[in-house]
């Protein structure tokens, strides 16, 4: 398995409604590698804010099917930390 580099595994903060909610909560929401699992995304949150992770819940959104001007076609699916 290729080693996942700490700028390379967290892709992009998400903003939604549901990230900001999440946020009064003290949580915050980012698109991560789709290789990366729950030690390297704490390890590399850690390192890049310089904050103290208590727990990392991973989801993985499935791709979907559109028809985007009369043809199909298709929107990646991604994986997403909530920390």
């Amino acid at each position: 398995m290729k080693k996942i580099n700490t700028t390379d595994s967290i892709r992009q903060p998400i903003v939604t409604e549901k990230a900001t909610i999440l946020s009064e909560f003290n949580k915050t929401v980012f698109k991560v590698h789709n290789s990366a699992n729950k030690k390297t995304i704490k390890a590399n949150i850690e390192k890049l804010f310089k904050v103290k992770v208590v727990k990392v819940n991973i989801i993985n959104t499935k791709s979907k099917k559109k028809i985007k001007q009369g043809k199909l076609s298709k929107k990646s699916g991604y994986k997403k930390a909530i920390i």
